[in-house]
């Protein structure tokens, strides 16, 4: 697969302002690109929560082969301004962007993605999202410069 330059698909814009508070807790992985971590995976989940150093301590986890796959990482805002652009480690000194570019009123639901477009996320508070709002999601980042054709729809069993 072909990712387009920085400048050839301009500057990914994110929320204007994030409530981190409000955005932590469990989310519901509805949808992702391709990724390593989440290959042969269901049920996946992002759990973040406040560490006393004040950064976000990060679990996600999945089934795989009806096994529970861990990864536990850090997240650190690096835009005070938004606090919609962070900075997550799974493996030091590896960190990966993780920009929060959709964001439902009542943090129902969050669309995270990288500024290369590598990478997105579609998440929700819930197992299941309505079909309407999915597909409003997957056309937002298309117009955005992701490849939503390689999306991959998460299921969940439990």
């Amino acid at each position: 697969m072909t990712y387009l330059t920085k400048e050839e698909h301009g500057t990914l814009e994110v929320v204007p302002h994030v409530e981190l508070e409000k955005y932590l807790g469990k989310w519901y992985e509805i949808a992702h690109l391709p990724f390593r971590f989440e290959d042969g995976c269901t049920d996946i989940t992002a759990t973040y929560s406040l560490s006393k150093d004040g950064n976000v301590s990060v679990l996600n986890e999945c089934l795989k082969d009806g096994k529970l796959k861990q990864a536990k990482g850090k997240a650190k805002v690096v835009d005070k301004n938004t606090g919609a652009k962070l900075k997550v480690t799974f493996f030091w000194p590896f960190s990966a962007d993780y920009w929060i570019i959709s964001l439902g009123e009542n943090y129902d639901y969050a669309v995270v993605g990288s500024p290369s477009r590598k990478y997105l996320w579609i998440l929700s508070r819930t197992p299941q999202m309505d079909d309407k709002l999915f597909s409003q999601l997957v056309e937002s980042a298309k117009s955005k410069g992701f490849n939503v054709e390689n999306l991959i729809k998460t299921s969940h069993k439990r």
